[in-house]
């Protein structure tokens, strides 16, 4: 993914959005939804993959890992953080 598209916004907007299930579908089409929804799981099972087996100590090592921006990777390790997923 390219310098010039800031995932960390669009992840956030979209979950936004996810969270907000009746006004997204007003303005998104369902299989948009879904694909972004699957999306975003695999980088998410991506990224708990490299921090707990060691392979990203920080945001910018787990942005070169994944192909995103330092700040998409920010937002990915802060969400996972939030929801509990890097524990143990």
């Amino acid at each position: 993914m390219g310098e010039g598209v800031d995932p960390t916004q669009m992840c956030q907007s979209l979950v936004d959005k996810v969270a907000r299930s009746r006004q997204l579908t007003a303005i998104a089409e369902p299989e948009i939804l879904v694909l972004f929804e699957d999306w975003l799981e695999e980088l998410e099972q991506e990224a708990i993959r490299a921090v707990k087996g060691g392979d990203a100590g920080d945001a910018g090592e787990l942005a070169r890992r994944l192909k995103v921006s330092t700040k998409g990777a920010h937002f990915l390790l802060s969400k996972l953080e939030r929801e509990g997923k890097l524990r143990g």
